[in-house]
């Protein structure tokens, strides 16, 4: 059975959108100018790295656009981005604390919806891709200090943030 067949349409958008919403929340978990925007990009390169990193997996290849075809995956993006930001607009998310709010939200029912509809490999691998978002986010640059000096690499708000991600979606919560 297919990711199209076994999903329904809303259960594949929150299968799409929960890795970038976890990059958004970690980003944002201690907001700090220049790190912010290393953190967002590296939200984006990670999201896009399950295409490679798992190349059996039905449900991340089912997510991630073909790249192809350059025309069909910038039609599926631009779909994507305009549900999403419609679902985050009908849900209130204006403030990285909702965003946060809603991620945890959003993880228990991936949890529990991988239980129900995937094998436990593509579960595990999903989880994993999700977590690898996370942890590639809160490393991508130090938080705090001045001018790029001190400051730490991964910030208690961001391990905080990993660790119950962890919890919720039953995997490792190791921020290594």
């Amino acid at each position: 059975m297919s990711f199209e067949t076994r999903f329904t349409e809303e259960e594949q958008l929150l299968l799409a959108s929960t890795p970038t919403l976890i990059g958004s929340a970690m980003a944002f978990a201690e907001s700090s100018g220049l790190a912010t925007v290393k953190e967002l990009m590296e939200s984006a390169k990670s999201y896009m790295a399950g295409l490679q990193a798992y190349p059996d997996n039905d449900i991340i290849q089912g997510i991630l656009p073909n790249l192809e075809d350059r025309n069909a995956a910038m039609a599926q993006a631009k779909d994507f981005r305009d549900k999403t930001l419609a679902r985050l607009k009908d849900k209130g998310i204006d403030a990285p604390e909702k965003i946060r709010s809603l991620l945890i939200e959003d993880a228990q029912h991936i949890n529990e919806l991988l239980k129900e509809k995937a094998n436990p490999k593509e579960a595990a691998e999903y989880k994993q891709w999700a977590m690898s978002v996370a942890a590639n986010v809160a490393k991508a640059a130090k938080e705090g200090g001045f001018l790029g000096f001190g400051g730490e690499r991964v910030s208690e708000g961001e391990k905080t943030l990993f660790a119950e991600l962890g919890r919720v979606l039953e995997t490792d919560t190791r921020l290594a």
